[in-house]
């Protein structure tokens, strides 16, 4: 792969290119659309081989790989009138766009791969699930921390389901961190100490010998603080008003 294309510069656009110029070794050359133009222009200035195209049309003809970023309901507007060969590949990280919907907006034979990239693409360390499983796809996202490849478009959008749960995470972190400033602790030191028990916690999932039921019974004591939070606050209501904003979200995505 020599040349890879994406058509909507944002977060997760960034995080791709920084993953593929910092990784060492030899990296693809790389297209940019001009939508997201502050962040194209910083990644062009800053990396020898990557450029700015001067629209869409652009990328897709200098690219064999195109990765579509844009917003879905930005699609019709960014993607609308594009030419695109059979001979290209392209992945199509929109949430709740499916590969019918979209080959019928380009108009293209030219394999459409599904994807979920996160920002930790950015470090190699992130695991990005794809459907179907192709060749050139997978060995992208694999030299970004792993591909993983799934059997049909529901087992994908359950995986996308569960990457909205990605800011509530941090939102229960700040309440933490607000409930204890609330209680006369600085807030950077409040701010300081979450930050760095949640990272001990991000570390401890490394270990793949044990499941996620068994971490949170190692970390817990029989009638300890941990136990308590989690069985007066996360309880069997809690759990099933969070399967409930789940399947409502996986409705909207399918």
């Amino acid at each position: 792969m020599q040349r890879i294309g994406i058509i909507g510069v944002g977060e997760i656009g960034r995080a791709i290119v920084e993953g593929l110029r910092d990784g060492g070794g030899t990296a693809p050359e790389v297209f940019l659309s001009p939508r997201g133009a502050r962040t194209a222009a910083e990644l062009s200035e800053r990396f020898e081989g990557v450029h700015v195209c001067a629209d869409n049309q652009g990328v897709l003809d200098r690219s064999e790989v195109v990765i579509i970023a844009v917003r879905r309901h930005d699609r019709q507007e960014a993607l609308a009138g594009l030419r695109i060969g059979d001979d290209r590949t392209v992945i199509n990280l929109m949430a709740g766009v499916a590969t019918a919907d979209l080959r019928r907006t380009l108009a293209t034979r030219a394999p459409i791969v599904r994807a979920i990239p996160l920002p930790a693409v950015r470090e190699r360390r992130s695991t990005t699930v794809t459907f179907p499983s192709h060749p050139v796809v997978d060995s992208l996202f694999d030299q970004l921390g792993g591909a993983l490849p799934v059997a049909d478009e529901d087992a994908f959008n359950v995986f996308s389901a569960l990457t909205g749960t990605l800011t509530t995470h941090y939102a229960y972190l700040a309440t933490l961190t607000s409930w204890a400033a609330g209680h006369g602790i600085a807030p950077d030191a409040a701010d300081r100490y979450v930050r760095g028990l949640f990272q001990n916690v991000g570390r401890s999932l490394s270990d793949e010998t044990r499941p996620l039921h068994r971490l949170a019974a190692d970390h817990e004591t029989p009638r300890g603080n941990n136990e308590r939070v989690r069985t007066t606050w996360f309880d069997p209501a809690n759990a099933a008003a969070l399967a409930k904003a789940l399947d409502g979200l996986l409705t909207d995505l399918a």
